[in-house]
Formats: structure tokens, C-alpha cells, sequence
């Protein structure tokens, strides 16, 4: 069976919000446009969007699991961006000049005790604000995802994972292989660098943004701490629902 790309993703906000893409145009050692464009500084971070740094620096998931159920619609011609989650009405504002109204959104979510939202930043790196120190795209297998639910014994969201490009027609695991090794997709040619180590966020349903998973114990017990690998564009290109996947 040939591998291809089953569906594309990105998150204009870190942690606030996914949405699916049919196609995007990748440049060398860039991330899908509008991946982790913004992200949401916390009250004791210092960060600007000037240079990368750690994904501590921002408000996330890992500890503010409401954050996982809210959904991104970015419209690129206006750039203004549409929020929605099950809890808030939805928001639509521009990044650049409103910030604060995201914070006011977004804080009613924050969990007691954890650092409050202070100001959404943009990245002024030339890349998103991804969590690996080089602009990467995260691949997911689909089959792997499956082997974690037939583990869980339960249908579980594949939005857990918040990747990038999801692909069919793989055995589960295989893309355990492909770090240090380079894939084509599409027109586009990506250095696979490292597995992605997962957090607590995955423990949150996308749905509802409650724990209902223990998912790292889960994980432990099957493979590693990991799920899905991170690549790093080096031949840019357009990729697209459908394209085929091929290990170089």
C-alpha cells in the first residue's frame, strides 16, 4: 500500500487552536505558513517573538488542558483569525493589533495557580514558534495512532497529537525508521531529526478539553514517551491531501 498524506494541520496560535489545511507551500528550513505564528507569552516570561525559545515561555496545554478544544480559523487575505472553543463564544480578531482581546478570551480557561496569559507575540525568527529548536513539522502515522487506541481500548481524538501532516498506508511504528533518514512529500524533501516527546497535554480530550487519559503511562508501556517525528523542510515545495510519501 502506497503512504500518503491523509490530512495537513497547522496552529497560528502555539496551543490555541488547530485547523485543517488542504495544501501548503514549504520553504527550506521553514515551518507550514502560519504554523506557531503567534503564541501567547505568560506573566513571567520575557519572550518577544524575537528569537526561538523554550515552549515554557508560553502558555500550553500541558498545563491548561482547556486549551486543547479550541479550533483556528485564519484567513489569510484579511488576517484576521476566528477562536472557538465549547466554553466561549467565538472570537475573531487580528493577531497583530488585538492581541488583548485574546487574552481576555483565553484567561476564563486558565486553570487557578498556573501563570496567567499576559500578551500574544509573532514570531520574528523567520519560523514558527515550535517546540524543537529548529523549525520543524511534525509527521504522524495514522496506524500508530490506531495501535494507541486499540491499547487505550477506546476511540481517542488523533488531535491530541497536534501534528502537522498525518499519513496513511504505513505500518504502526514505521516512522520510527525514518529518523536521520529524508522523505519526500510531495514536492517537498524533509529531514526527519528526532521522535517528538509528548507532555500532558495529551491527556486533555480535544473535545471537551478535560483529562480523560492517562497517556503518558500509556505510552511507556507501549513504545516510549513518544509519538510521531519531527522533520525539517530542506528541499521546499508544495504539499497536498493525497501526495504520496516516499522514504529516500
Amino acid at each position: 500500500m502506497t503512504a500518503t498524506v491523509g490530512s495537513i494541520w497547522r496552529h497560528p496560535v502555539k496551543a490555541h487552536g488547530r485547523e485543517e489545511i488542504g495544501s501548503a507551500e514549504l520553504t527550506a528550513h521553514g515551518t507550514i505558513p502560519f504554523d506557531r505564528e503567534w503564541a501567547v507569552a505568560h506573566e513571567a516570561s520575557e519572550a518577544d517573538g524575537s528569537e526561538w525559545v523554550r515552549c515554557v515561555n508560553f502558555t500550553r496545554a500541558a498545563g491548561a488542558p482547556q486549551l486543547m478544544a479550541i479550533t483556528a480559523s485564519l484567513d489569510e487575505a484579511t488576517g484576521r483569525l476566528t477562536l472557538s472553543h465549547p466554553e466561549r463564544e467565538p472570537l475573531e480578531f487580528d493577531p497583530d493589533t488585538e492581541g488583548d482581546r485574546l487574552i481576555d478570551w483565553v484567561s476564563p480557561l486558565m486553570p487557578e495557580g498556573r501563570a496567567k496569559p499576559a500578551r500574544l507575540v509573532r514570531q520574528r525568527a523567520g519560523r514558527g514558534l515550535t517546540d524543537s529548536d529548529f523549525p520543524s513539522l511534525t509527521l504522524c502515522n495514522t496506524a500508530s495512532h490506531a495501535a494507541v487506541e486499540r491499547a487505550a481500548g477506546r476511540d481517542l481524538s488523533p488531535h491530541r497529537w497536534r501534528g502537522n501532516v498525518w499519513i496513511d498506508g504505513l505500518e504502526p511504528w514505521a516512522e520510527w525508521d525514518w529518523v536521520g533518514r529524508e522523505v519526500r512529500i510531495g514536492g517537498a524533501v524533509l529531514a526527519v531529526r528526532e521522535r517528538t516527546g509528548r507532555c500532558l497535554a495529551t491527556h486533555a480530550n480535544p473535545d471537551t478539553g478535560e483529562r480523560d487519559v492517562e497517556m503518558l503511562p500509556l505510552l511507556d508501556d507501549l513504545t516510549s514517551r513518544d509519538f510521531s517525528v519531527m522533520a525539517e523542510v530542506i528541499q521546499g515545495g508544495a504539499i497536498r491531501t493525497g501526495d504520496p510519501v516516499e522514504v529516500l
